[in-house]
């Protein structure tokens, strides 16, 4: 029943384009009043809380920094339990290791052979991670264990500090083995 109303909505608010019936009801304005009262308008601030997203050339990574001893200090405190003491794996996936694995009969999709930009690493635990508390981690914490994942997995030094510019900067080992999109329109 819920179903059926909300496909019932969205065909009201959206103008057939052959002007029919659809088109009509959008143009009676008691119901274009009564679509419209559906919901509530989200100011900038609202929306800004929600558009966390990161593309794969950095646009959308917030100001901060982490290095790779502070994401080891975090790993341990926040990230172990799941994915191992070391970024091996345990209830949560592997993390580190599997470089030059992924034409073999057992590919190890892991960060440091699978993934194609290191923005993906940091969207993902801003968004999701840690599991029990998603979206808990400062923009500093998630710069710092990227810092640390991309460190363990061989891409970047020890004393590496990651920010918006660096980030953005890493290329990863798999960055060619992925092929475009070829469908029309762009992200």
């Amino acid at each position: 029943m819920i179903g059926v109303a909300a496909v019932s909505f969205a065909a009201c608010s959206t103008p057939a384009r052959d002007g029919g019936a659809q088109g009509a009801l959008t143009q009676d304005p008691t119901q274009r009043a009564a679509i419209d009262a559906i919901g509530t308008p989200l100011n900038a601030t609202e929306i800004a809380a929600w558009n966390i997203d990161v593309a794969p050339d950095g646009r959308g990574l917030p100001a901060g920094s982490g290095d790779v001893a502070t994401g080891a200090h975090i790993f341990a405190a926040k990230c172990a339990a799941c994915h191992g003491a070391n970024g091996e794996g345990g209830i949560g996936d592997r993390l580190i290791g599997g470089r030059g694995t992924l034409a073999s009969d057992k590919p190890v999709r892991t960060v440091g052979s699978y993934w194609p930009y290191a923005t993906t690493l940091f969207d993902y635990i801003r968004r999701a991670m840690p599991y029990n508390a998603p979206q808990s981690l400062s923009a500093d914490e998630v710069y710092a264990l990227s810092a640390w994942i991309l460190n363990r997995n061989g891409i970047v030094p020890d004393d590496a500090r990651l920010d918006a510019h660096s980030l953005a900067a890493i290329r990863m080992p798999n960055r060619d083995g992925f092929v475009s999109d070829p469908r029309p329109g762009h992200l």
